[in-house]
């Protein structure tokens, strides 16, 4: 699709700044960037905690979204520039095709990638493979709500599709039920599928994730009672924010929303003071690795269901899993 003839597509000032900060434009409303912990791959120091956790291919991801700049959620622990995003509903006749995103995202990424080449440190046999290679691991949730994209299922079930790509994962706000309903109707359920559980009552998450919807607790609670029979990995991703989201008469209400979802893994991840989220926390909000796993000790007391599973020091997270769950944490291919 011609961009300028797109009724859907980015201003040039978020443009301007998606450049600045390393992403790569893909079409009219996509974006891609390499992340940080693909780099620290290619020079051998380490891999991101879903590799540990899950067996994802951090060396080869795509770190991508078909709704980079619109979502429906400012979020005051988000650390991408949330504030010069905007919210509307994409319709179908307005965006690109999920061919385009695909093909211009493993465009993009190629691009990125190269100028990584030629560094002292980088693992030159990983890095060729790396850049000459189809991304095995695919994650939708670079920024803005990927859920917005109206072709979502098609781009999903393509991206499955396709023999080099081993694993697919979603991230949600769960603002968007009735889409994710949609993928589940279409076959087009990711190998995981993640929402983010940041309240445990209306007046936090409206705090915390400050919703666009008037109804945006109630859609979110929907999406969590949704996919208590989704057949595909389930993950709840609890961003802690100490002093904001974590105090101790909200655990009780934490472990009745996380285990009526029936989530195969939960995450629990301390907030990180980091990018534009320093303009709305401070320091002293980013809770150490030894907080949170205290505090899912404290959290488990209310979540029978579950039990410690993992935990990675260097992201700060802890995982937990379901006691019910039939998966395994590593995924040796895409499920279902």
């Amino acid at each position: 699709m011609d961009k300028s003839s797109s009724k859907f597509s980015f201003s040039e000032k978020v443009i301007d700044e998606f450049l600045k900060k390393q992403y790569g434009i893909v079409g009219s409303h996509s974006a891609v960037q390499i992340c940080g912990w693909t780099k620290r791959m290619l020079r051998g120091k380490g891999a991101c905690y879903k590799q540990k956790f899950y067996g994802a291919d951090c060396a080869s991801c795509a770190q991508m979204s078909p709704a980079a700049a619109w979502c429906s959620q400012n979020c005051i622990f988000c650390w991408r520039p949330m504030e010069w995003m905007d919210f509307r509903q994409m319709e179908e006749e307005e965006v690109d095709s999920p061919r385009e995103i695909i093909e211009g995202t493993v465009a993009a990424k190629r691009k990125l990638v190269s100028g990584l080449g030629g560094a002292e440190d980088v693992d030159e046999g990983l890095f060729r493979r790396v850049l000459d290679s189809f991304p095995a691991h695919w994650a939708i949730s670079l920024s803005g709500e990927p859920t917005l994209y109206p072709r979502l299922p098609e781009l999903i079930k393509e991206l499955k599709g396709n023999p080099e790509v081993k694993t697919v994962f979603l991230v949600t706000n769960g603002q968007e039920p009735e889409m994710l309903l949609r993928l589940k109707e279409e076959g087009a359920l990711p190998t995981q599928l993640y929402i983010s559980v940041d309240a445990a009552e209306k007046e936090t998450f409206e705090k915390v994730n400050v919703p666009v919807y008037s109804d945006g607790w109630e859609r979110l609670n929907r999406a969590l009672e949704m996919i208590a029979d989704f057949p595909c990995r389930r993950v709840l991703r609890f961003t802690v924010i100490k002093g904001v989201n974590d105090l101790e008469g909200m655990l009780p209400l934490y472990g009745k929303m996380l285990e009526k979802s029936g989530a195969d893994f939960i995450e629990v991840k301390a907030y990180m003071w980091l990018g534009y989220s320093r303009r709305r926390l401070g320091e002293e909000n980013m809770p150490s690795h030894e907080y949170v796993r205290e505090l899912c000790g404290k959290l488990l007391d209310f979540l029978p269901g579950y039990s410690f599973e993992d935990e990675d020091e260097k992201s700060r997270i802890v995982l937990l899993k379901s006691k019910k769950s039939k998966y395994d944490n590593i995924i040796g291919s895409v499920e279902g």
